[in-house]
């Protein structure tokens, strides 16, 4: 009960814009802040750029589907060789496999963008009229001393411009922080704590604008913890090429779903105790802890809200039998 307050608060605060260093902890904030900027000294500047992933995937009949990225190195695919194997092109491959169609992929996402440069990458992105957008920002933020709660509210309106376009729009939430090898402990425990609490304000701010999240605790999460040479690139920090396909494979079903090519019946049977239906700042929990986990928003009985605020759906999306790419069928 408490976590779900606190993430309640956090993304209440954001959404008045108000200061939020209190809501964590000022000492967990400047002991984070330390952390990261000397993390990043043992990580050093990340050599060479993302491979350029914009174009068409796939074929079929009818309009190409317009998907568009948004964030930071991690959503550009930084660390990797081709554009096949960027979160991009995965996604765009895996949704045109999905849906039948082409999917024509545009990318704005640069290395090193924090939450503030998400208005500009959104002005680009319009320009492609979006069917469907990715967003993935916001690590960045903690090297630069962003306020947590000013990286929500300027995500949650770069996200609402997504959305008065009529675009879907699915977030993956901060990862879990917690594994990345340059942070010490004790110290690496509380940027697990941080993080999460961070990943459950997101979503709930997130959802309650129409748009859909993954938890991303996958992307730096336990696979990552238990395969970290496997699944982290050589500077230990931003994901290889099968770390890049391993979240991939958490985020396709969401998007597919957002536009109608992953029939969510099919979902019913998957076991989580998600398919479960939670006050949204409990669902945001929840899912900050469970990798892969979507939150939506949904009603009950024909209202959106209860005596706890905006009603969610969690679920895990299910397997589907279909031609994927091969990165994706091995994730």
């Amino acid at each position: 009960m408490g976590k779900a307050r606190a993430a309640r608060k956090l993304a209440a605060a954001a959404a008045l814009g108000g200061g939020g260093a209190g809501l964590l902890g000022g000492t967990l904030v400047a002991i984070l802040f330390a952390e990261a900027i000397l993390a990043k000294r043992t990580i050093g500047e990340p050599a060479g750029q993302a491979p350029v992933a914009d174009g068409l995937y796939g074929e079929g009949p009818g309009e190409p589907i317009s998907f568009v990225v948004l964030g930071d190195s991690t959503a550009c695919g930084l660390g990797v060789d081709s554009a096949d194997e960027t979160p991009g092109g995965l996604l765009a491959a895996g949704l045109a496999a999905l849906s039948g169609r082409p999917v024509r992929l545009s990318v704005a996402a640069i290395s090193g963008a924090e939450t503030q440069h998400l208005d500009d990458q959104v002005d680009q992105v319009l320009m492609a009229e979006p069917d469907v957008a990715l967003v993935i920002i916001g690590a960045n933020d903690v090297t630069h001393r962003t306020l947590p709660t000013d990286s929500v509210r300027l995500l949650v309106q770069g996200v609402r411009r997504l959305r008065e376009a009529s675009c879907e729009v699915v977030v993956g939430t901060c990862p879990d922080l917690g594994t990345v090898e340059p942070l010490a402990f004790p110290l690496r425990q509380l940027a697990r704590v941080w993080s999460r609490r961070l990943a459950a304000a997101q979503t709930i701010a997130v959802v309650e604008t129409g748009a859909r999240t993954v938890s991303l605790g996958s992307l730096l999460g336990p696979e990552f913890a238990a395969a970290p040479h496997e699944l982290f690139g050589p500077d230990r920090f931003h994901p290889s090429a099968a770390g890049y396909a391993s979240a991939a494979v958490a985020l396709l079903p969401s998007l597919a779903a957002a536009i109608g090519y992953w029939p969510e019946e099919e979902d019913a049977d998957v076991p989580l105790g998600e398919g479960q239906i939670l006050p949204i700042s409990y669902a945001a929990v929840r899912a900050a802890k469970s990798s892969g986990t979507e939150v939506a928003g949904t009603d009950v009985a024909g209202h959106e809200r209860g005596p706890r605020g905006r009603w969610a759906l969690l679920r895990r999306h299910g397997r589907r039998e279909v031609a994927l790419p091969d990165q994706l069928s091995a994730g």
